[in-house]
């Protein structure tokens, strides 16, 4: 027999085989999918009548619900008045609080009317500045700042031209401002016809034109050391930057000494900060209507402070000089009292009128771009914070003329900090002992009471208690230091005339 005869059968019977074998997998393939299929449609139809069963018992909870909410009113929530209850709109109870504040101020003032009748006297006002109207020193005393003026632009001429040492520029400053801070001060105490009311007014004026020329020194003596190391102008760093975004376009650059003129000086005398720089940034254009309004502003609130010193603090400071005298402890709060509103109401007016109404007027007028002369110091939780924020132009200089060098020159922070406090608590003393031809000290006491005060505030009080010990520090501290120093006034200069004895 032949190979190819036996390879032909074999191999058909092989195939024969395969096909079989073929058939039957596949058979067992869908006999399995077919159970697989069953499994999943019983699974699908339990699932579907787990859900159907589901929402017939929701349904029904819904029905039981349904007939139980008509006699539930109760959810859980908490008190409005609770920190946890998220709730924050209090605008009636603010409106009530200002209704309540109109009432008892309007009480008050028709109290004061009807016993001690009106005592508004605009002759008086201007007797404060002036006791003889042919002879006006405190003007005087204040025109004759210009002097220093011209010779600080004159030290600094020569400096830039190497003209004099640097040690001997630094040393005319020196002497230039110690003058203007003397000079005033000997001037009033030597003069009787200065009223205390004009000398304050030429001694703010000096204390102003020193800070300004301290730092009208400072910065160009950074701009001689950055010339001396190729610089063409004072570093932003070492100013405040000014925003391009404000500034006019036709608003030319200088540079240092192209600073040293007398129309650059003055501009930076009656601007409203006590910084120094080169190129100040500038608003755009002057806007009439809020020129107008902040003149009507200055007008309207100098006659309202007038007017409440006059009517409503000067009788109640009169009827406390009795109870001062005796030191009837007793009277004595109740006069505390009595003054704290009268006078913390007519500080807060002369913020407004000082830090806003005035300074945006003649930023206004001088095209002064940077008008951020106060932040939120109604929002101060410490006491530092108050001091850092109620008056921007004196920290700012503080900052940078003085709290900075002493952190340079090896000071702890605490160190500069304190001595940022004495330096401002002098000043303050200054301001009110010099004029009234007295020296007490109450008002440096007071502001270095502040550091004590300020620690404790800082370090244990926190949030709304720590605010309303700011609020309380303003109320209560300012009327005690006026009280203190009305009452040694008095005592100096009235005691021989009949007292006021008003309750």
């Amino acid at each position: 027999m032949d190979d190819r005869e036996i390879v032909g059968p074999i191999t058909r019977q092989r195939r024969v085989t395969l096909s079989n074998t073929r058939r039957g997998s596949l058979k067992n393939l869908n006999e399995l999918n077919g159970r697989l299929n069953e499994k999943s449609d019983r699974a699908g139809k339990t699932k579907r009548k787990a859900q159907e069963s589901q929402a017939e018992n929701a349904n029904e909870k819904n029905k039981r619900n349904g007939r139980g909410d008509k006699m539930s009113c109760h959810t859980l929530q908490e008190s409005l008045l609770s920190s946890s209850s998220e709730f924050s709109n209090y605008r009636g109870i603010l409106n009530w609080c200002v209704v309540m504040l109109v009432l008892s101020n309007a009480r008050l003032f028709l109290e004061n009317l009807l016993r001690y009748g009106i005592l508004v006297d605009p002759i008086q006002i201007i007797s404060l500045f002036l006791k003889d109207p042919y002879s006006w020193p405190a003007a005087c005393l204040v025109i004759v700042c210009n002097v220093f003026i011209v010779v600080a632009l004159y030290v600094e001429r020569q400096l830039a031209k190497g003209s004099i040492s640097e040690q001997f520029g630094m040393f005319i400053h020196f002497l230039n401002l110690s003058i203007i801070l003397c000079f005033p001060m000997a001037t009033v105490l030597c003069l009787p016809s200065i009223t205390p009311v004009g000398a304050s007014f030429a001694l703010g004026v000096y204390t102003i034109v020193l800070l300004k020329l301290y730092s009208y020194k400072d910065v160009n003596k950074w701009c001689r050391e950055r010339r001396q190391v190729r610089a063409r102008s004072l570093s932003r760093s070492l100013s405040c930057p000014s925003s391009p975004t404000i500034s006019s376009s036709s608003q030319t650059h200088v540079s240092y000494p192209g600073n040293l003129s007398l129309r650059d000086l003055y501009y930076f005398v009656f601007a409203p900060t006590l910084c120094y720089e080169l190129n100040f940034p500038r608003s755009p254009r002057i806007r009439m209507g809020f020129l107008l309004r902040r003149l009507f502003e200055m007008l309207l609130l100098t006659q309202l402070l007038v007017g409440l010193i006059q009517q409503w603090m000067v009788p109640v400071i009169q009827s406390s000089m009795k109870p001062l005298q005796e030191m009837d402890y007793s009277r004595m709060v109740e006069r505390l009292l009595r003054l704290a509103v009268p006078n913390h109401l007519i500080w807060l007016i002369f913020f407004y009128c000082f830090f806003h109404s005035s300074m945006n007027f003649m930023a206004e007028v001088l095209q002064f771009g940077d008008r951020e002369f106060y932040r939120d110091w109604w929002n101060s939780e410490t006491i530092t914070y108050f001091w850092q924020n109620w008056n921007i132009p004196v920290h700012k200089w503080c900052l940078r003329h003085f709290y900075k060098p002493m952190l340079r020159r090896g000071g702890s922070k605490w160190a500069s900090q304190s001595a940022v406090f004495f330096l401002s608590a002098f000043f303050h003393e200054y301001l009110v002992s010099v004029p009234l031809r007295m020296f007490r000290l109450w008002a440096f006491m007071g502001m270095m009471a502040q550091l004590p005060l300020a620690f404790f505030v800082g370090r244990y009080l926190r949030g709304n208690y720590g605010n309303a010990a700011v609020w309380m520090s303003l109320i209560i501290g300012q009327p005690i230091a006026v009280l203190m120093y009305v009452h040694d006034y008095y005592v100096l200069h009235y005691q021989e005339l009949p007292q006021t004895t008003g309750l």
